[in-house]
């Protein structure tokens, strides 16, 4: 994996309302992987999956140390996350 290029961190919502955080280089394509049953052990048998937030980085480390991040956050903090995400989109 080239560490200079783009990369992703994510949150996916499931069917349940729980968060699951990742980062990838190419987004489509990891969210299929997940759609299809073939991304995260976590989140088979969890459809339907919403892709809540994303967000890019120009390094590997940067999105890496973001993820750990997020990952550590509370789900309120997480859901301050997607609402300011949600809010950019618009």
């Amino acid at each position: 994996m080239d560490r200079h290029s783009k990369f992703y961190v994510y949150i996916i919502e499931d069917k349940n309302g729980t968060y699951y955080t990742g980062f990838t280089n190419d987004v489509k394509k990891r969210f299929e992987l997940h759609q299809n049953g073939q991304g995260a052990k976590y989140l088979r048998g969890r459809m339907p999956l919403k892709l809540a937030f994303v967000k890019e980085y120009r390094y590997y480390k940067s999105a890496l140390n973001a993820e750990r991040k997020i990952k550590g956050y509370t789900r309120e903090k997480k859901e301050e996350l997607i609402q300011t995400y949600e809010n950019n989109k618009s």
